[in-house]
């Protein structure tokens, strides 16, 4: 993804930003990495840091060639190429790592051939340009290989960087995410043609806001794995109520007020799991020492237990953590757990009874 040299000056100066922009970007999220990513044997900022540092090569490159009175235009577009190749392929590789992904692209880019789906195409366009540079011979398709790579990996780019920013409730970051990807394309568009327009300026603009976005991305990621989503129980509120579409058709809701950066919504349970929480809720209101008890493998026959086991629990925690955050965008360490922690309490006599943990006037019953 690298622009067209405009003048020998121009070049030396876009060189030597590039170099020294990008080498303190690079240490920056290794940095970041090493601190935090290393630790939970995420590497996800590694590759993302390995791709800058290709623009930072690439800015050697620029300086090299704008010294040179004389310089070989065809090795230089190709190792600008190559370069370019490299980091649209960091890029990708870095995308598995990410936790939250497009449900369309997940199982695709979680797969075992997610690097042949990437490395194949980055093989068919890097050897032909290594040919290029090699026989010297010039050709309009070989030289737009590493654009066409770049085309595949703002694809995946755009939309895993939507999603991320997304999940993590930061819908400002996600749509400038599309602008900053948009300018790369509209850089990339140009390069196609022989429009007369500065594709340098171009170049320094996508690069500086990807940069920026990886940095933002990164912070995000610190913001999520430091910060407390689920609130303690005293702060939370449950509501439950029935609305009545028709003479056989009930709606069954719940909704969940005091968890911090969300607006509560009345969240559609299932008759099962609306039962569940009713009966917790009920026997909190009414009877503030009452508990639910749990069937236990050896459960005498004839006796009537409240819960049948302890997917019943499991399976409301996924409904309600389903819709407050969404399918798919919780975790078992930031939501679940934290969530079942604050919502419930198990008896410290270990007789697997559990009870709401809730204050019995934060919850409501209609």
């Amino acid at each position: 993804m690298e622009s067209i040299v405009e003048g020998n000056e121009v070049l030396l100066f876009y060189g030597w930003w590039q170099l020294s922009v990008c080498t303190f970007a690079f240490f920056a999220l290794l940095a970041i990495w090493w601190h935090i990513g290393r630790i939970r044997k995420d590497h996800g900022q590694v590759f993302l840091a390995a791709s800058i540092l290709c623009w930072s090569l690439s800015g050697l490159v620029e300086i090299y060639f704008a010294s040179r009175a004389q310089p070989n235009i065809i090795v230089h577009e190709g190792l600008r190429s190559v370069l370019s190749l490299f980091n649209s392929l960091f890029i990708l590789l870095a995308l598995p790592w990410f936790k939250y992904l497009p449900s369309q692209l997940d199982t695709i880019i979680k797969s075992k051939y997610w690097n042949y789906i990437i490395g194949l195409p980055f093989i068919f366009s890097l050897l032909p340009t290594l040919s290029k540079m090699w026989t010297g011979e010039t050709s309009s398709m070989i030289s737009e290989l590493d654009v066409y790579f770049a085309f595949l990996t703002l694809g995946f780019l755009a939309s895993v960087l939507w999603t991320s920013f997304q999940k993590r409730r930061l819908p400002q970051l996600a749509y400038l995410s599309l602008i900053c990807i948009g300018i790369t394309i509209i850089a990339q568009v140009y390069k196609l043609t022989d429009a007369d327009i500065n594709l340098t300026l171009f170049s320094a603009i996508f690069k500086t806001t990807l940069i920026m976005l990886f940095f933002a991305l990164a912070l995000s990621w610190v913001k999520e794995l430091t910060e407390n989503i689920i609130p303690e129980s005293n702060r939370l509120k449950l509501k439950l109520f029935v609305n009545k579409e028709s003479s056989t058709k009930r709606k069954r809701y719940a909704q969940i007020d005091g968890i911090p950066g969300l607006d509560s919504e009345p969240i559609s349970l299932s008759p099962s799991n609306y039962d569940l929480l009713y009966r917790f809720a009920k026997s909190r209101v009414e009877a503030k020492e009452r508990w639910l008890e749990i069937k236990p493998k050896d459960a005498i026959l004839g006796v009537d237990y409240d819960i049948n086991d302890h997917n019943e629990l499991k399976r409301l925690l996924q409904a309600l953590l389903d819709g407050i955050f969404g399918s798919s965008a919780w975790t078992k360490e930031q939501h679940y757990t934290p969530l079942k922690e604050s919502l419930f309490e198990l008896s410290q006599k270990r007789e697997r009874k559990i009870r709401l943990k809730l204050l019995p006037k934060n919850i409501s019953i209609q």
